[in-house]
């Protein structure tokens, strides 16, 4: 199982915003649009959400899930002992995301969230995606593409600024299973061992 590198210090930092889990109102809001970028008061929200997504295991979160209902989240993909195979990339924050164009092939994969506690469920996704979202930076729009694992997080945080939780997505409720039970379908052949729920 891969381990979290020693000088990341971000799993024990204090989180200021709690994780709004399913029954929360604001998880089924269509999320406002961004007006201003970088003020004061957003930057601070990235920042916790940043420690959020790092403490708790995740790999993408979005505003509504700390309370915010924005149109903004972040891609933090990276191994942890909730998805041991992801693949490690920057932290991104998405402002005002839309999918312009998705592929027809659809992949099915596994997907936890920190809004589900204790689920997880095998969910159709398209493969690839082409997405248009404002520069943080500049404030431009940029258009950009990802493929196959950070296709589907950036696709499961888009759905949160819409409203929609991943048990929305299954074809049928026999995709659903426990984290205790996803852990014994997903170990390695010979490992006896558990993963725990980061």
């Amino acid at each position: 199982m891969s381990q979290e590198p020693e000088h990341d210090q971000t799993r024990h930092a204090v989180v200021h915003r709690p994780i709004r889990t399913l029954g929360d109102p604001v998880l089924r809001e269509i999320a406002r649009p961004l007006s201003e970028l970088w003020t004061p008061k957003l930057r601070e929200l990235v920042d916790d959400m940043l420690r959020a997504v790092h403490a708790r295991g995740g790999v993408g979160i979005a505003a509504p899930q700390v309370g915010e209902s924005l149109r903004l989240f972040i891609v933090a993909s990276r191994p942890n002992e909730r998805y041991p195979d992801a693949p490690f990339m920057q932290p991104e924050a998405i402002f005002n995301p839309e999918i312009e164009w998705a592929s027809d092939e659809m992949i099915k994969g596994w997907e936890g969230c920190l809004s589900v506690p204790g689920l997880r469920g095998q969910v159709p996704r398209a493969r690839r995606i082409r997405a248009r979202c404002i520069d943080p930076d500049s404030g431009e729009t940029v258009v950009r593409e990802y493929a196959d694992f950070i296709a589907r997080v950036f696709q499961h945080e888009l759905d949160h600024l819409n409203g929609i939780v991943f048990p929305d997505r299954v074809e049928s409720s026999e995709d659903l299973v426990s984290e205790e039970v996803y852990r014994r379908l997903t170990l390695p052949p010979g490992d006896s061992s558990s993963r725990e729920n980061g």
